[in-house]
């Protein structure tokens, strides 16, 4: 699931804030609606797995977005 969440930071990186709540309670949601953990200590460390691995995405994106605003700023000169 690590490369669902890091997709999930990149296709929403723009609203990055929304994104890692987004992730740090929906992830330990699922997993316990899922019966893969039951409730407990254990969701708080997957919760921070899920920000970490949305954190990915979303870095990427942002850095992608600065790059883009670099190159049209240098375009416009």
């Amino acid at each position: 699931m690590i490369p669902t969440l890091i997709l999930f930071g990149l296709v929403f990186g723009r609203w990055w804030r929304l994104s890692l709540i987004a992730a740090a309670l929906g992830w330990p949601v699922l997993l316990a609606a899922d019966d893969v953990m039951s409730v407990g200590p254990g969701l708080l460390g997957a919760s921070g797995l899920a920000i970490a691995n949305a954190g990915v995405g979303v870095l990427i994106h942002q850095g992608i977005l600065r790059m883009m605003r670099v190159l049209r700023t240098e375009q416009d000169r």
